[in-house]
């Protein structure tokens, strides 16, 4: 039997279309987090940063606090219209795991930015480094007491350089997957310009239970110009 053009095409009801495209929304909600690749190759901090745990720290660690954030875009639709970057700004607004998923995804992402391969870290800029020689004496007395944060960070946790709201420089630290622009009582709140994780996941692999030389070793692969543009950026 042969059926006519108008008969083969039948489009499907309305409501039945409708209905279709809200059982595909949450699916779109929960794309709203994505994680980026590395932006340099997993081996490129070597011998200071191992490979293996660059591929493990980026794609095992960093991408459960994605999908795990994500995951929360349905009881908390809200979060589908934040940045990742605000969020942390109001995180008190909501609950523990978009706290430490929310936070867990901003820390990382910045801290991939703050490392760079030989070659491409440079030195901190003239502004920055005057204000480090004010802040703190030195620079190496900067790293000293950086390193005593990030060392004396009981646990898990980061140990930061920021600005703070009255752009002065300043060194600290915060728990687990907290960071200095959460709205929490007990963050010192200022802009991060330079963040290191001293969760056992990202040094482990390499040098067991040695933090203090794990954060010693790091500053061979700061990103000095990235530090730069973002100490630049939170004092306008």
């Amino acid at each position: 039997m042969h059926l006519s053009a108008a008969t083969q095409f039948n489009p499907l009801p309305r409501n039945l279309l409708i209905g279709l495209i809200a059982a595909c929304l949450p699916g779109l909600a929960a794309a709203q987090f994505t994680l980026a690749p590395l932006p340099y190759s997993a081996d490129a901090l070597e011998p200071h940063i191992d490979k293996l745990t660059m591929e493990i720290h980026h794609g095992r660690h960093h991408n459960a606090y994605v999908n795990n954030l994500n995951a929360q875009i349905k009881n908390n639709p809200e979060l589908a219209n934040l940045s990742l970057e605000a969020m942390q700004g109001q995180i008190s607004r909501f609950n523990t795991a978009v706290r430490n998923n929310g936070g867990g995804h901003f820390n990382h992402d910045l801290f991939w930015q703050l490392m760079a391969p030989a070659g491409q870290r440079g030195a901190p800029g003239t502004a920055l480094a005057a204000d480090i020689d004010q802040a703190f004496g030195s620079l190496g007395e900067m790293k000293k007491r950086f390193d005593q944060a990030a060392i004396g960070r009981f646990g898990s946790g980061w140990a930061w350089l920021i600005v703070t709201p009255d752009k002065k420089l300043a060194i600290t630290s915060t728990p687990n997957q907290d960071n200095p622009l959460m709205d929490l009582p007990e963050v010192q709140r200022g802009t991060p310009i330079l963040g290191l994780d001293v969760w056992e996941h990202a040094y482990y692999l390499k040098y067991q239970n040695k933090r203090g030389e794990y954060a010693t070793n790091w500053w061979n692969v700061v990103n000095w110009n990235e530090v730069t543009r973002r100490y630049t950026d939170a004092m306008k």
